[in-house]
Order: C-alpha cells, then sequence, then structure tokens
C-alpha cells in the first residue's frame, strides 16, 4: 500500500473521531444544562493548549520524521476519548477536550507534513487531495455515526466507538516502522516560526487559511445548537453535518481537475464567496431537506478550502521548514478554533443565531478577497 493511501486512512479514522467526538461533546454538554458561552468554552477547549504545540511538533517532524509525533498523538488522543464514556460529566468534558485537541494536533501536523515530503510538487498537489479524502470522510462518519450511536445506545458508548476507532493507527503506526524515515532533516532549522510571517505571501495564506477555518468552526459549532433549538435530534442534526462532510469529500475528489481548468488561487476565491452567500439564509429555515440542500452547498465550497491553502502555504514554506510552516498554520487556525466558539456564544447569546450566520459569512468574503488578492500580486 502507498505511504499517502496509508496516512489517508490514518486521518480518516482520528478525523472521524475528533469530529464524532465534538458533537458528542456538545451534545452531552446541552444535556447537562449547559448554555451556549459553557459550551463555547467547551469547544474551544479542544484548542487552547494545541497552541504552543502544533509549532513544536512541526520542528520535530522536520528533524527527526512523523511516525513517532503521530503515535504519541492517536494515544493522547484516545486516552481523551475514554475519559467522558467512564465519567458522563461537565468536568470530565473539560478535562477530555484538551488532551482530544492535544493529540490531534501531534497527528495532524506530522501527518501533513509527512505528505508533503512524498514526491515532487505536482506529485504534492494529488497527495493533498488524496489526504483531504480523509479528512471529509471522517467530517461525514464522525457526526452521523455519533448521532446514531447516542440516539441507540447514549454518549458514553459514542465516546468507546470513537475511542475504539484509535486503535487502528496506534498499531499501524508501531508496525509500520518505515513511515518515519519520510520527512527527517539532517540540521535543525534556523531562526524562529514567526519570522516566516514576515514572507508577504506565505503571510496571506496563512491568514486566509485562518479566516476560511473560522467560517468552517462557526458552521460546525452552531448546527448542533441551532439543530437543538428548533427540535431536531442528534440523528437529524449528524445527518445535516454528514451532508457537508459528503459534498466536501465529493469535491475534493474533483478539485484536481479544478485546479487545472482554474488556478487554484481562483478556485479558493470563487468557492469563499460562494460559501458566503450560503451562509446568509441558514438561520432562518427550519425545512430539514433544505437544511440539508443547503448543509451540501456549504460542504461543496468550503470543502476546496483545506487541501488549497494547505497546498499553497506548502509550497511557499522554505526549505527543510516546511513542518514547521504546517506547524504555524495551524497555531493560526487554533487561535481561531479558541476565539471563534467564544465569540460565537457571546454573541449567539446576545443577539441570537442568525448574527453568527451573518459574521461567518462576512469572515469568509474577506478570505476571498485576499485569496484575490495574492494571486494579483504574484
Amino acid at each position: 500500500m502507498k505511504p499517502i493511501t496509508v496516512i489517508t486512512l490514518l486521518t480518516l479514522a482520528m478525523q472521524g473521531g475528533h469530529m464524532g467526538s465534538r458533537v458528542v461533546a456538545s451534545l452531552l454538554a446541552l444535556s447537562l444544562g449547559a448554555g451556549p458561552m459553557q459550551i463555547g468554552i467547551l469547544i474551544a477547549s479542544y484548542s487552547i493548549f494545541q497552541l504552543g504545540f502544533a509549532l513544536i511538533v512541526g520542528r520535530i517532524s522536520d528533524r527527526y520524521g512523523s511516525r513517532k509525533p503521530m503515535l504519541g498523538g492517536c494515544i493522547t488522543f484516545g486516552t481523551g476519548l475514554l475519559i467522558p464514556a467512564l465519567y458522563p460529566t461537565l468536568p470530565a468534558l473539560y478535562l477530555s477536550a484538551p488532551l482530544i485537541g492535544v493529540g490531534f494536533v501531534f497527528f495532524n501536523v506530522a501527518a501533513q507534513n509527512l505528505a508533503g515530503t512524498l514526491g515532487t510538487a505536482a506529485e504534492r498537489t494529488r497527495n493533498f487531495s488524496t489526504m483531504s479524502l480523509g479528512y471529509s470522510s471522517g467530517h461525514m462518519i464522525g457526526p452521523v455515526v455519533a448521532g446514531l450511536v447516542i440516539d441507540r445506545y447514549g454518549f458514553g458508548p459514542a465516546y468507546i466507538v470513537f475511542a475504539a476507532l484509535t486503535l487502528a493507527p496506534i498499531l499501524t503506526l508501531t508496525l509500520m516502522r518505515a513511515l518515519g524515515a519520510h520527512g527527517a532533516r539532517s540540521e535543525a532549522p534556523a531562526g524562529g516560526a514567526f519570522d516566516l510571517m514576515r514572507l508577504p505571501s506565505l503571510r496571506r495564506m496563512i491568514i486566509v487559511s485562518g479566516l476560511v477555518t473560522t467560517g468552517w468552526d462557526l458552521y460546525t459549532f452552531y448546527v448542533p445548537i441551532y439543530g437543538h433549538s428548533i427540535g431536531l435530534s442528534a440523528s437529524t442534526i449528524g445527518t445535516i453535518l454528514g451532508a457537508f462532510a459528503a459534498a466536501s469529500f465529493i469535491v475534493r475528489v474533483a478539485l484536481p481537475v479544478l485546479t487545472r481548468r482554474f488556478s487554484v488561487e481562483t478556485v479558493l476565491a470563487g468557492a469563499m464567496v460562494l460559501a458566503a452567500a450560503l451562509f446568509v439564509p441558514f438561520a432562518f429555515i427550519e425545512y430539514v431537506p433544505a437544511l440539508l440542500a443547503l448543509s451540501f452547498g456549504i460542504g461543496l465550497t468550503l470543502g476546496v478550502s483545506q487541501p488549497l491553502t494547505l497546498n499553497l502555504t506548502y509550497n511557499r514554506s522554505p526549505a527543510g521548514r516546511s513542518g514547521e510552516v504546517t506547524g504555524l498554520r495551524l497555531t493560526i487556525n487554533n487561535i481561531t478554533h479558541i476565539a471563534v466558539p467564544l465569540a460565537a456564544g457571546s454573541l449567539g447569546a446576545l443577539l441570537g443565531i442568525a448574527p453568527v450566520f451573518w459574521a461567518s459569512a462576512g469572515i469568509l468574503l474577506a478570505s476571498g478577497w485576499l485569496t484575490h488578492t495574492d494571486r494579483a500580486v504574484k
């Protein structure tokens, strides 16, 4: 089996557990009486401890390879999932979320850097598109499985299912020691990580990555809250999120064709503008088929963001510092993972759900404009 195929399958398992656990955590917290602000703090805690680790993992994978950081991340991730399975309380959720987040960032930074080191620049585009199928499959499977298991068996069994899913990555990374040979460097990089932000084109793409992550987070954070507010079941909410993920999978299959026909920057900018338009009416609709259609459309547009921003930032990385750039990109993204749930919780509590979706539309428009600007100055 090709290394990129292995990486994609491992990513599917980890992303499925990550996204599924966020849905379980939100709905369990709601069932325990938590309000939007408390849920915002909970979801933000998935990312708050990742800020310092992303850059460290990037440097480690640049210097020593990616297998061991990926393996350690999987073990930490699985441990975090077991805590609320055994103790389904709010304190357990607040302990679990940071462990899940730290484990995921160790796996994620190292896996993305490893995918980028496989092959030439032309092959790299295909590798990132292939890897992104693992992310979108996990986005699709995780929420759907979470909703179905919660409705039938409860919250604890849902966490146990996702914890069991991490066993396959742990065993694979333990046995496939050759995977660690990819991406190692003989010397540590010179200079600080934030010196990379002085490179204008790289800086723009890292900012764009953070903005589109904000739009993605607002969507996945508020769909469960909105669905709960209009009386939808957990499985229906999971299906709506699953439609979003299914669309992101479909568009990523077609992405190499789109980027050959148009430039990467053109595809990304156009998709963000369309996504902004689809966010505007979401919070006024309660008809489930219409919500599924909107969710699918948003998935088609936001689905291009991760592989394209990852590809653009990797291609702008200085030699030997791709892992560091990946870590920096994810550090900026994690700042939005922390800020967005907190800000969205406050905004939602103060003004209601609709302004949150409108704010997301404005953020996506800004990311489209910055991407167009990057293309214009190249």
